[in-house]
């Protein structure tokens, strides 16, 4: 196959991306190496990803209109997996131009290509933080989740909206991923794993929100991908109405979550025996936008393509501190 991954220099892009290059098919990468985080972190995955046989790599803003028309124009692609999105929930805070830049209006230029090349499945990235303020646990992609409470979910939330309207009008198979706080090794520096270990490794303290009282459902990369990659081959079909689901579109969504959440605390009680370390705590109260808890149901996933993510939070994190030490030296 030919597949589009955008977002490709990023943590599950590269991931992706490599996974699909190993199994033979051709992968188009593009990212716009923005300074969101550091630069040499995806250029470094990039360079893992250059000797690989079938791989091309493009620096491309999803908001370039015009660039995008030309990918899409002289470009056929069998799957497009889009998962370059400007991510973070606190960025969104002092940045709210960079959401409304990259994930609408760039997401629009995805669907526009997808819409006039004809594209027979588009795989894109959502989060869990769509649900915002629900209180009911675990998060079933059957709740109501109209109460995003961060610009960064709103985009989210709104991406899934233009997404439907888009296999509903063009009869595009669209599926959408709600991903749970993936980590692993060339993860990411602003999610709080990395921090943490991070900050152990140099004898700094953590800051601990929320003293502490959150729950997350971390899933680690390889489950990720495993997940894609079986969603990519299996696109929705079209529907047929009913009252409780009035949608006829080729169109779904899923939960991709360890389906296991752990407290914040016992996070950072794995991190530090796989450091060997104690960390100095700073309790801080929770921060706008953050969310006390989340917790997928994963039951349409394992029902429909047959997995459920699994890798135990010890072995994920043991892996991430092995890398970390040997990335960094």
């Amino acid at each position: 196959m030919s597949i589009l991954v955008t977002g490709a220099a990023g943590f599950v892009g590269f991931f992706l991306s490599q996974r699909l290059l190993n199994e033979g098919h051709h992968v188009y990468g593009i990212d716009n190496l923005n300074d969101y985080y550091d630069v040499s972190l995806k250029r470094d995955r990039l360079a893992q990803l250059d000797p690989l046989p079938g791989f091309t790599f493009e620096k491309l803003d999803l908001a370039d209109r015009n660039g995008m028309q030309a990918l899409f124009q002289q470009k056929t692609f069998d799957c497009v997996v889009h998962l370059a999105a400007q991510a973070g929930v606190r960025y969104s805070l002092q940045n709210p131009y960079a959401y409304s830049d990259s994930n609408l209006s760039g997401f629009l230029n995805i669907l526009e290509g997808c819409r006039h090349r004809h594209v027979p499945h588009l795989v894109y990235a959502s989060s869990s933080s769509v649900y915002g303020a629900n209180r009911k646990v675990p998060f079933s992609t059957h709740d109501n989740v109209d109460h995003p409470v961060s610009l960064y979910a709103a985009t989210k939330k709104a991406n899934e909206l233009m997404a439907h309207a888009y296999s509903h009008l063009y009869g595009i198979p669209m599926t959408g991923l709600r991903f749970f706080t993936v980590y692993g090794p060339w993860g990411r520096p602003d999610m709080a794993y990395f921090k943490f270990v991070d900050a152990i490794a140099r004898d700094r303290p953590i800051e601990v929100f929320n003293h502490g009282q959150m729950q997350r459902d971390f899933t680690y990369i390889d489950d990720i991908v495993e997940g894609i990659v079986r969603v990519m081959k299996t696109p929705p079909q079209t529907q047929t109405a009913t009252d409780d689901h009035p949608s006829t579109a080729p169109y779904k969504v899923y939960n991709i979550g360890n389906n296991n959440p752990v407290s914040l605390m016992r996070f950072i009680e794995v991190i530090e025996a796989a450091m060997g370390k104690t960390a100095e705590k700073i309790m801080k109260p929770m921060q706008p936008g953050d969310v006390p808890a989340t917790y997928a149901d994963v039951d349409d996933l394992m029902r429909d393509v047959g997995f459920r993510p699994d890798t135990p939070l010890e072995v994920g994190i043991d892996k991430f501190v092995h890398w970390y030490r040997s990335y960094y030296q």
